[in-house]
């Protein structure tokens, strides 16, 4: 007879081949060969007595019955590997590991300050961190949670936000605006040449100005475009540009008189950072206190 290790084992590699709806995507994250995976999940629905996925040379995906074990599996490990978090948190001081997927701005705007005190209190705590833009299914990829812009996480996810509204200004160098002229108002900015920014979604940024009860959109025109805030940013500071961005990125940079801010009286507040993570499961206690230390410290006041 099978092991109960050996079928929980088993059960974990059907929800990771589902979740990635590929062979080899689940046995590149395992260590394994494609045919080891293949022969274990033959053998797992020889065991069940039921056809679990359907595959072609191409793609592979969960048969109804299927779908319905996978559901069932991935609550049953959330609340499995939730007791050992909290026996962890509770009984033998926080440790254990967290994978987190952030936008690349959220590294220098929120982390960078943040994890020399984060390290410091929470020495066992094992955090993974991967810099993406590109919005993706946390879960299927593997992570405990993502930090994205409240505003675009999906509703069926549970959002925790971590800072306040951020404000998006323009900026442009000294330079520039003794070249090109200082814009008085937003609508100014569509004779000027601005970098334009692309979304982890694809989509072109379109700045927005507020004053008051006035509300203005730009589709601010340029040559360059980017997704990259220090790929704007370097255009800026070269004097060729203007960018829009967030404050607390361009401040070190107009501190230091390198950069001005275009039209202050109109700065937009954009929505905060938020960890989002599947609804199923709750915060790994890693990920709690991690989120406490950023709550704490406060780096983009």
């Amino acid at each position: 007879m099978i092991s109960m290790r050996n079928e929980l084992s088993d059960l974990s590699v059907f929800l990771l081949i589902v979740r990635h709806r590929s062979f080899r995507k689940a046995a590149d994250q395992l260590g394994l060969s494609v045919s080891a995976l293949s022969h274990r999940m033959k053998a797992l629905e020889a065991r069940l007595g039921v056809r679990l996925l359907n595959r072609t040379s191409r793609s592979v995906a969960p048969t109804a019955a299927g779908a319905a074990l996978a559901e069932k599996v991935a609550a049953g490990l959330d609340i499995i590997h939730e007791g050992i978090e909290e026996l962890q948190g509770r009984f033998g001081g926080i440790s254990g590991s967290v994978r987190i997927n952030v936008l690349r701005d959220a590294v220098p705007l929120l982390l960078a300050p943040v994890l020399p005190v984060f390290r410091e209190r929470y020495p066992t705590i094992e955090l993974e961190i991967a810099a993406d833009d590109h919005f993706l299914d946390v879960t299927a990829e593997g992570f405990d949670a993502g930090l994205r812009y409240a505003g675009s996480i999906p509703e069926d996810m549970i959002a925790v936000t971590v800072t306040e509204p951020l404000m998006w200004v323009a900026v442009a160098s000294p330079a520039y605006l003794e070249r090109m002229g200082r814009p008085q108002h937003p609508s100014d900015l569509l004779r000027h040449n601005c970098v334009r920014l692309r979304t982890g979604r694809g989509q072109i940024v379109r700045w927005d100005f507020d004053r008051g009860e006035e509300h203005l959109e730009i589709d601010a025109p340029g040559s360059l475009i980017s997704g990259s805030t220090d790929i704007a940013l370097s255009a800026a500071l070269s004097g060729t540009a203007v960018v829009y961005c967030l404050e607390r990125l361009a401040r070190p940079h107009v501190e230091a008189g390198r950069l001005e801010i275009l039209l202050p009286d109109w700065a937009s507040p954009g929505p905060p950072l938020a960890f989002y993570y599947s609804s199923r499961r709750q915060l790994p206690h890693g990920l709690q206190v991690l989120i406490k230390t950023i709550r704490e410290l406060r780096p983009t006041a």
